[in-house]
């Protein structure tokens, strides 16, 4: 009697079939609830907890990577977990402009929590299998997670298929929202800032956005489909030729990109052309903004406690101009502006 070979299954029944596993084990393991692992967390967090507690002192980039966020949603990610008392951030050894990322007491303990719960997820669903077909899922599920990181890790080196992120002048719908978002995100998570200080900016902007357009004025956005990822505003007065500096802020996706100086050149070609002195305020401890602002000529002028972002921080007022080069004068009590 002749053999006649089984035909191999075609390709296309194989993907649909990994497909419909794939969504079961999503479904199955917890990935479709708001939370994970019995946690509080959702299950993004609950993947960061995991690596930055196997990774100590990993950095934000890095987690970005493994988790195959973008670093906006990374950098989000984190701060809801340093807000939450789970991770903590360090300077680095190597950079003091970069931070190192740990588990606080409570995340430690935290992720003691998901390990159990996952160690009894999988052991429970083990006892169900024979030993041999143990190890032929284990091998077969590290093939499969292996040949998807290799196709996530190519896709990655290959440029991003978005709208070109463009500069742009002026007020653009939403960019009030957008850039008071921008700050509340990024202070609260470095600074400890509220309510207060996202009201202070959203309608301070607001207020300078219905002066526009104005030829001692101009607002500068990184505008990306739709969205504001960056901004810079010069708000300048035409009688005492003086400007202010106000609202620089780079959103983390951009971070490292250039954004910021390009902002910053545009900003400084526009104050040159009208103002004999510019001025910002910030505050301390700032220090990757403060070396940008020293490259184009800022000079710090005075710092003192105060309160007028909604925290006591040491507030500090940076000047470039012809100002630095007069006759000192007289101290005078100055009143910090949000932005």
């Amino acid at each position: 009697m002749d053999i006649v070979d089984t035909p191999i299954q075609s390709r296309d029944s194989t993907i649909l079939e990994l497909r419909e596993f794939s969504r079961k084990l999503v479904r199955e393991l917890g990935f479709m609830r708001s939370t994970l692992a019995e946690s509080d967390l959702a299950p993004s967090a609950v993947h960061a907890i995991l690596e930055i507690g196997a990774t100590p002192g990993m950095q934000a980039r890095d987690l970005a990577h493994l988790l195959r966020l973008d670093k906006s949603n990374a950098s989000r990610q984190i701060a809801r977990l340093e807000a939450a008392g789970l991770v903590e951030r360090t300077a680095s050894s190597d950079d003091a402009r970069s931070s190192e990322l740990y588990l606080t007491k409570a995340g430690q303990q935290l992720r003691k929590q998901i390990d159990k719960f996952a160690t009894e997820q999988v052991s429970s669903a083990l006892r169900k299998l024979a030993p041999s077909d143990q190890q032929a899922l284990v091998r077969a599920l590290s093939l499969y997670a292996s040949a998807l990181a290799q196709d996530n890790d190519a896709k990655e080196t290959q440029p991003p298929v978005t709208p070109q992120t463009q500069i742009v002048e002026g007020y653009r719908p939403g960019c009030i929202g957008d850039v008071a978002s921008l700050h509340a995100r990024y202070y609260s998570a470095h600074s400890g800032f509220g309510v207060y200080f996202e009201k202070l900016v959203a309608s301070g902007l607001a207020d300078f956005a219905e002066l526009l357009p104005d030829e001692n004025r101009q607002l500068w956005l990184v505008y990306d489909n739709g969205r504001t990822l960056a901004s810079l505003a010069i708000d300048g007065n035409a009688q005492t030729r003086v400007a202010h500096l106000r609202w620089f802020i780079v959103d983390d996706s951009l971070r490292g990109s250039g954004i910021g100086r390009q902002l910053m050149t545009r900003a400084m070609a526009f104050v040159d052309e009208r103002f004999d002195e510019t001025y910002l305020w910030t505050f301390k401890g700032l220090d990757a903004a403060r070396h940008l602002y020293e490259a184009f000529g800022f000079q710090l002028a005075e710092e003192a406690q105060g309160t007028q972002w909604g925290k006591v921080v040491v507030e500090q007022r940076f000047v470039r101009g012809k100002a630095l080069n007069a006759p000192e004068a007289p101290p005078k009590k100055r009143r910090a502006k949000a932005g």
